[in-house]
């Protein structure tokens, strides 16, 4: 099954742990077990996450010597926010429709000040005698 690389860019980051990886990146090159390092689970487990987030495209791996560091390849995170803003565009646009609407209540509002409330209060009751 073929997927888009968008729905792989989300399946990749759906996972805590995977998310836990790319923000350590962040920080810099780091090996496989450093970034295991953090968690309790062994280092095989943590390549497989490093594999899903390789076949996303999310990092690489170099190759110095013996050492073999992955590095954050922050790129494919850009179509996950151009994704993402359209969404943003529309909220803020609903957002700003509300406050709009909620201004033009409250100056309706306003001009009603000094009118009393047509609300039905509550009869007091009267004191008992002893």
């Amino acid at each position: 099954m073929v997927q888009d690389r968008l729905s792989s860019l989300f399946s990749a980051l759906a996972d805590p742990t995977r998310r836990g990886v790319l923000a350590r990146l962040t920080t810099g090159d780091a090996t496989v077990n450093e970034l295991a390092e953090p968690y309790d689970m062994s280092v095989a487990a943590v390549s497989k996450h490093l594999k899903v987030l390789e076949a996303a495209g999310l990092i690489s791996q170099g190759r110095q010597s013996q050492w073999r560091p992955r590095h954050l390849e922050a790129r494919p995170l850009q179509e996950v926010f151009e994704w993402l803003e359209n969404y943003r565009r529309f909220w803020d646009n609903s957002l700003d429709s509300l406050a709009e609407h909620l201004r033009v209540l409250q100056m309706q509002g306003a001009g009603k000040t000094g009118q009393r409330s047509k609300r039905a209060r509550p009869a007091s009751s009267p004191k008992k005698r002893k």
